[in-house]
């Protein structure tokens, strides 16, 4: 499985997500879009979206956080 997840440092709910991946023992890439602007590009052409967070669960996309959502990602 890969997560990535694509953050800014100021951003509460990116917080919130890496959060619930480190509780629940989720290891996941993290990508700082204020300073990583070719990881900003990619996150816009994956998800279409310029907030964070975008979370990418195997390809699946997922903006903000969802938990239902990446329940759902993380189980398929």
């Amino acid at each position: 499985m890969t997560l990535t997840i694509y953050t800014t440092p100021t951003c509460p709910w990116c917080n919130v997500a890496k959060n619930y991946f480190k509780k629940n023992g989720i290891p996941f890439i993290e990508k700082d879009v204020s300073r990583d602007h070719a990881a900003a590009h990619q996150m816009v052409r994956k998800s279409g979206q310029m907030g964070v967070p975008v979370i990418d669960i195997n390809g699946k996309i997922i903006v903000g956080f969802d938990q239902q959502a990446i329940a759902k990602a993380l189980n398929a």
